[in-house]
Formats: C-alpha cells, structure tokens, sequence
C-alpha cells in the first residue's frame, strides 16, 4: 500500500470531471496508467501532463479534460493503488478460508497489487507531494483497510490478553506495508524467499495472538 505524503500541494487535486461513457473512462484509465508509468520510470522531476499524454497517446487536451493539473492525476493513481489493495483483502478474507491459505492470498495479493511499476511506490512514497483535498480519500481508505485487517484478527485470536484486535491489525498491517514497500523500494518483490517469510511472519503473528 502507497502511504499518501504528509506534505501539501495545491489544493486543485481533483478531477475536473467524472467520466460517465465506456469510451471515457477507457480514455481516463489509459491517461492514469501512463501516468504510473511515467511517474515509475522518470520520477516525480520528470512527470509532466505532456509527457504523460504523449505515452498515453492522447492529446493534451483530452487529458486536461479530465486532469487540471499533475497533482489531480498523482491523486487517481494513488487511489487507483487504493482500490487494488482493498480488492486483495476483501478476496483473501474469505471467512472459509484456513489460516495458512487467507495468508497466502494476502501476502500473494499484496506482493502483486505493487509488482506492476515497483518504481511507482517508492516515487510514491518519498518523492510526490500530497494535497489538502487528497486527505480525504486516505482517511476513508484507512478505515476500511484497518476493518478488513481487524476482522482477520478477531476470527483468528482466541485470546490475545489485554490487547485490543485493533491494535493487533495495526501491528500485522503495519508490518506486511513495511515488508513490501521496502521490497519495492529495493527492487526485491519478486523473492520467492521473501513472499515465504512474508507468510511465516504473519501466519505466527495472528497464532500468538492466542496468548494469555
């Protein structure tokens, strides 16, 4: 997951307009992924709407009819990422699934919401400024996410002592966000050593909850 910057930027970071046509909003998701892509390859120095509608293979003006400003689209692949995250822990949540296989899904989930442009994230992360409108979305994000990741955590703890299951979601999403994103930031997603770890750290997390 793409923890949104603290810092803020212009304030204009919406979308100046909802596609609402099957044509527009391909036009839209092909206007954001070149985004990814120019933001994953050249950095947030060298995102720019023109170079970004050069890759998309649109003209300026038809990206502007959507994105006022660079910001506005930074804002759509980030919320983008959102929606692919809380798309991996609704299905790996299945309340059928066995310990072992929930956690697979989740760590396998996780591993490729961020494969696509690994680059992506860490520009994410540390170079692309956030924006007063932005805060918003990460809130409601958040608090979704940390449910999903509870609910986890109440099926599976038994007794966990004086911790609260929201703390422990806390704790558990907290560790697989910093295992990944370092994966990314480092190029290392792809480790089958590390998706292993990944799944043995968290599956003996959720088990020692079960503590007095």
């Amino acid at each position: 997951m793409a923890r949104v910057s603290t810092r803020i930027g212009n304030a204009r970071a919406r979308m100046r307009k909802e596609p609402r046509q099957a044509r527009s909003r391909a036009t839209v998701e092909t206007i954001i992924e070149a985004g990814a892509r120019v933001l994953a390859e050249e950095g947030w120095a060298g995102f720019t709407t023109n170079r970004v509608a050069d890759v998309a293979g649109v003209s300026i003006g038809s990206l502007y009819q959507y994105f006022p400003d660079k910001l506005s689209l930074t804002e759509a692949i980030r919320r983008r990422h959102f929606d692919a995250v809380l798309l991996v822990i609704r299905r790996s949540g299945d309340e059928r699934k066995p310990l072992l296989e929930l956690v697979e899904d989740l760590v396998g989930g996780m591993i490729e919401a961020h494969r696509d442009h690994p680059a992506l994230h860490r520009v994410l992360l540390d170079e692309a400024p956030g924006t007063e409108g932005s805060r918003s979305a990460p809130d409601a994000f958040m608090s979704e996410y940390l449910d999903h990741y509870e609910a986890i955590v109440v099926r599976f703890q038994s007794n966990s002592g004086d911790v609260g299951s929201d703390i422990v979601a806390k704790v558990l999403s907290s560790a697989v966000e910093g295992v990944i994103h370092n994966a990314a930031r480092r190029g290392t997603l792809q480790s089958p050593e590390l998706k292993r770890e990944l799944v043995i750290l968290v599956s003996s997390y959720l088990q020692g909850t079960n503590r007095q």
